[in-house]
């Protein structure tokens, strides 16, 4: 069993990282002759995978090694989003996963199994579907990513790259909705939750043998400028645990006070739907203040949904609260049979706690008024509450006005003191 951790709390140098992938693999390497790398897409261009995947796609001029895009469902990276996260690699190498049509399914995860989980929250089986290229005569599937706090499974990664980020809709919708169900402030920051669980499950049960070793990073960033706290080299999940601790550690950020006014930067390079830019409303939400806004500049936020069909229900159904959408999943075949919007609607409404005002130019007034969310446009927010390299944390206008800043909400979990 692989097992290699590397941190340091000043942050490693990238030779320290080439030094730890090539110790992990030395015994290998030349008796690959085909790998697959599952990657992360452009919305976790902070999480160093593109630095580790040019690294090991360099190392294995002898094999032939795919790159296979862990996409849940966001769209396919383009050729610039690729080049831009990994320069070394062909754009021709690149797989984008179909979470519609590029699946196996496996098997399920019991209903028994799942009800226990979630204490009585879900009583049905999950489908278990996964990208058949990872069912492929792989000698090494490496799997790169981030251990971040997730609204879904508490923690992003391991599992869940193969069963959401290549997982197929009968996964993906099921997992999303346990998470809602399960409450994502009882979720968030945590590496045990009833998702991962199924994950585990899920792995356990149906891909027992398959050639996976996962490499995760835990990093912060300000602006482009990456620190990689951790990494972590592993064939089992001891990986992951620790790397789950780490990023507690790191990416948990506590507030003394309740925030009144938060304002969240989307990177347009990131964000262009709401469905990747509600993270400012999912990692802010338990540290926001009953009566609160949240303002969120979206300059590159142009749509609702990562495809056209979940477009076509937020705009139908809105962000309007747990009950409300459970109420039109009954009586809505459309929307029951789309369980990850469903539950996308749920995470990013505030319930009625707070206000969540969009400032973006690229969608009109009517259309993000029509979701149940405030308007502003972006270039007069912008204006008035600055670039995100302002700096994080609190703030104060000239007249008066304080806010707590956020400049990149992917990064991060906010919670009030006590909380978590």
């Amino acid at each position: 069993m692989r097992e290699q951790f590397l941190t340091l709390e000043g942050g490693l140098d990238d030779e320290s990282l080439r030094a730890a992938v090539d110790r992990a693999y030395e015994d290998e390497w030349d008796r690959w002759r085909r790998v697959l790398l599952v990657v992360p897409d452009g919305t976790r261009r902070h999480s160093k995978a593109g630095f580790l995947a040019c690294h090991l796609y360099r190392r294995l001029p002898h094999c032939r090694v795919d790159v296979l895009e862990a996409l849940g469902t966001h769209a396919p990276m383009s050729r610039e989003t690729c080049a831009q996260l990994y320069p070394d690699i062909p754009f021709d190498r690149f797989i984008a996963h179909d979470w519609r049509q590029d699946v196996v399914r496996l098997g399920e995860v019991p209903a028994g199994f799942v009800a226990e989980v979630s204490q009585g929250r879900m009583e049905r089986p999950v489908p278990v579907e996964v990208n058949r290229l990872l069912l492929s005569d792989y000698d090494r599937i490496l799997s790169i990513g981030q251990v971040v706090p997730h609204e879904v499974a508490g923690m992003a990664n391991h599992a869940k790259n193969l069963f959401v980020g290549c997982g197929g809709a009968g996964t993906i919708n099921a997992t999303h909705m346990l998470g809602a169900l399960c409450d994502m402030e009882r979720v968030m920051g945590r590496e045990d939750t009833p998702v991962r669980r199924v994950f585990d499950e899920a792995l356990r049960r149906f891909l027992p043998s398959a050639p996976v070793s996962w490499l995760l990073s835990v990093t912060t960033a300000r602006g482009d400028d990456i620190t990689v706290h951790g990494l972590f080299l592993s064939d089992g999940r001891e990986g992951f645990r620790r790397a789950a601790a780490l990023a507690r550690e790191k990416n948990v950020i506590f507030v003394d006070r309740p925030l009144t006014r938060a304002v969240v930067h989307l990177d347009e390079r990131e964000f262009q739907s709401a469905w990747l830019g509600n993270k400012a409303v999912y990692r802010t939400r338990m540290a926001m203040a009953d009566g609160g806004e949240l303002i969120i500049l979206a300059p590159g936020v142009a749509r609702f949904g990562e495809d056209a069909q979940a477009d076509r229900l937020i705009r139908r159904y809105g962000y309007v609260g747990r009950d409300a959408v459970l109420r039109l999943c009954d009586r809505h075949e459309d929307l029951r049979s789309n369980l990850s919007a469903a539950a996308h609607l749920i995470h990013g409404s505030s319930e009625g706690r707070f206000r969540i005002t969009y400032c973006t130019d690229r969608l009109s007034r009517e259309e993000v008024e029509g979701v149940g969310f405030g308007y502003l446009p972006y270039q007069s927010a912008a204006r008035r509450y600055g670039p995100p390299d302002a700096g994080d944390g609190w703030q104060a206008l000239p007249d008066g006005e304080t806010f707590y800043r956020i400049s990149n909400p992917a990064l991060g979990l906010w919670a009030l003191r006590g909380r978590l």
